[in-house]
């Protein structure tokens, strides 16, 4: 999809320096895909205590075979 956005100038050269990307909407992609990853990540980690599993890790492996 095509998206025209306005980002200003020094936050657009600071990330074109961070990521080393060739182009803007490279570096854009990148930024974008890492926010998101960082946000599942995030759900994942406070989910932390909150799940109960029957089975530990060994016996999960045992039962994969």
């Amino acid at each position: 999809m095509r998206s025209t956005i306005t980002i200003e100038k020094d936050i657009l050269e600071e990330l074109l320096r961070e990521t080393k990307a060739k182009s803007k909407a490279s570096a854009v992609r990148e930024a974008i895909r890492e926010y998101i990853k960082r946000g599942k990540i995030e759900r994942i980690k406070s989910m932390k205590g909150k799940l109960e599993f029957d089975l530990t890790a060994d016996e999960m492996r045992h039962n994969e075979r």
